[in-house]
């Protein structure tokens, strides 16, 4: 080998050296790239929503002022319309955080520990996990027989069942259902995150009651308590604690209980968040990804 064959194969060797060191240097992902100075893309739910609602009062962005609640979600916040609208957002977004039913959460997004406990049935059920809340039901007064009924079936062992099997927490060691064979129509209206565990449940009721007929109506459960309280629906959904001014005219009544999964892109390196850190990302008072411990 002659010398300039030699010099040239040095420098072959030494740009492959360059290359692969460079490669194996890259980020594997964006948000690693640019993590320093990734701003938060805060996801918030729609006034009226009941996951909005639980969620504020728990992680502490709710305050009073002057005797009144005040919500202080930092402004910058995108707020979206419905469960499934978070999380196709928060999928579609390396940088952004959201919140959704534990129950509707895939593996589409990222579901984060909060103070280092997992967002799991279990630890909803066993009071571990920081951020859960009731899904309840509402009626103006006791409701006609078909709805009795319907409830009924919703906390026997089928529809609790049922409940379980959908990944929410059960509230009630009823007896087996025996269909009395109703008639007739049901109106339900409200929550967003309770609507897709009363779909299920309207399924089951209407095969074993072929002759009753359960319409669904799926908004937030602010709209929910409204149409049940103006007789315009049978039953209400809310995906939170009944208000004071709701148990005036309406009877509550809790069929299951949630956690709420905050949740980020699947690129995000982030397996734990605390409630502090959760709250100021909420607040406005931490804006960069960095901050987060």
């Amino acid at each position: 080998m002659n010398k300039s064959t030699l010099v040239a194969c040095s420098f072959a060797l030494m740009a492959l050296v360059l290359i692969v060191a460079c490669n194996e240097s890259k980020p594997k992902t964006q948000m690693e790239a640019s993590e320093k100075s990734a701003a938060i893309s805060v996801i918030t739910r729609e006034a009226g929503s009941g996951t909005r609602d639980a969620f504020t009062e728990l992680v502490g962005t709710i305050v009073k002022e002057n005797g009144k609640k005040k919500d202080i979600t930092t402004k910058e916040a995108l707020t979206i319309d419905g469960t499934q609208g978070v999380m196709s957002t928060v999928a579609g977004n390396e940088y952004a955080i959201g919140y959704i039913s534990l129950g509707s959460w895939n593996n589409t997004i990222k579901a984060l520990s909060v103070d280092g406990v997992e967002p799991s049935k279990e630890n909803v059920k066993a009071a571990k996990y920081p951020i859960s809340r009731p899904f309840n039901i509402a009626t103006k007064g006791e409701g006609n027989a078909l709805v009795k009924n319907f409830i009924e079936f919703i906390m026997s062992a089928d529809g609790q069942g049922i409940i379980e099997a959908k990944g929410y927490v059960g509230v009630s060691d009823g007896a087996r259902f025996e269909s009395k064979k109703m008639k007739g129509k049901i109106i339900i209206a409200g929550s967003s995150s309770v609507s897709p565990v009363m779909e299920k449940l309207k399924e089951a009721y209407m095969a074993l009651n072929p002759d009753v007929e359960i319409e669904i109506q799926t908004n937030d459960s602010s709209s929910g308590m409204l149409a049940a309280k103006e007789g315009t629906c049978d039953i209400g959904m809310a995906s939170r604690d009944l208000k004071a001014s709701e148990k005036e005219v309406l009877t509550g009544l809790t069929i299951a209980r949630d956690g709420i999964a905050v949740v980020v892109n699947n690129q995000n390196r982030l397996s734990n968040i605390s409630l502090a850190d959760l709250r100021g990302i909420y607040t406005g008072n931490i804006r960069f990804w960095n901050q987060v411990k």
